[in-house]
């Protein structure tokens, strides 16, 4: 009985925070909606008329961020002033996304264009969550158009393959994407890449089992619960931007993309490996992250 009792503590401890995100999910959507109703509000989701309401939401999540995670955000001054391609790596949980995206709007008052995957559209009761926050799907119509409004817009190559099969190794799985590099080229915007520092030791996947890789391939739909939510130390970095080249080729954005993704003017895999070692564990490991928290010499 006091087994039983210790392992289902262990279970609930491990799944309590990523239900605990959702809840706040559904929440935020809830007050958005309250919102909508008592200010008869029914201008397009991505105008200013929004902001008062986004502004209180980004508070929220960035309280939160500060408290949960010790949340910090580098490389803001690497932002264009203009349109650009935010190029990030994808968590088990992309919560270290939902804090960039308070963070930024508190700070400069932007509004970051996010592409998400079809399954995320398909969620029932976020709507206006998505619209409001900017969740776009990721045809190449729709972010050309994003990017001629001046807005940023930020994407995964791996997308919730890269959530679910990446790990502590913090490994790319981007497979043969490259859509957004030609995206790019089209729109003449620049490449930003951005990663998080421990968010896999935040929250993480079950080891890679063959039935749920071919149950995702096959189906497209996340069945693999993440587990986690310990307060690691969080640190966002944003690398300088590639810029518009006329002369290269998606493919070779695509490369220089996986070469800087974790900052900043490095050119060669060599030069990237020691910043990931600076910055980053590999594997990563759970309790330094921890107490990364307490580590003063690093802010």
């Amino acid at each position: 009985l006091i087994i039983a009792s210790l392992t289902i503590s262990a279970i609930l401890v491990f799944f309590v925070v990523p239900l605990t995100i959702i809840f706040f999910i559904y929440l935020t959507n809830f007050l958005l909606l309250i919102y909508q109703r008592n200010n008869e509000v029914k201008a397009d989701p991505l105008s200013d008329v929004w902001n008062s309401i986004r502004k209180t939401i980004a508070s929220f999540w960035d309280i939160y961020a500060r408290i949960w995670h010790g949340y910090e955000l580098h490389g803001v001054q690497n932002l264009p002033e203009g349109p650009g391609i935010l190029v990030y790596y994808h968590g088990a949980i992309p919560i270290d996304y939902l804090y960039f995206l308070s963070r930024l709007f508190l700070w400069k008052k932007r509004l970051c264009l996010s592409v998400a995957d079809h399954f995320v559209f398909r969620l029932p009761g976020l709507k206006l969550l998505l619209g409001v926050t900017g969740v776009i799907p990721g045809t190449r119509e729709e972010c050309l158009a994003a990017l001629k409004n001046g807005y940023l817009v930020s994407i995964s190559p791996g997308g919730v393959r890269e959530a679910l099969f990446s790990d502590e190794s913090y490994q790319l799985v981007w497979g043969n994407r490259k859509g957004f590099a030609q995206v790019a080229l089209e729109a003449k915007v620049p490449i930003i890449p951005m990663y998080t520092q421990n968010v896999r030791e935040g929250y993480r996947m079950f080891k890679e089992r063959r039935f749920f890789r071919q149950l995702y391939e096959s189906t497209r739909l996340p069945f693999t619960p993440p587990y986690g939510g310990l307060p690691v130390k969080f640190r966002t970095y944003i690398g300088k931007p590639i810029p518009y080249d006329p002369n290269i080729t998606a493919e070779e954005l695509v490369e220089k993309v996986c070469k800087g993704k974790f900052l900043f003017s490095f050119q060669t895999k060599t030069a990237v490996q020691a910043l990931i070692s600076k910055h980053q564990t590999i594997p990563g490991n759970i309790w330094k992250a921890l107490l990364e928290r307490f580590d003063k010499r690093r802010k």
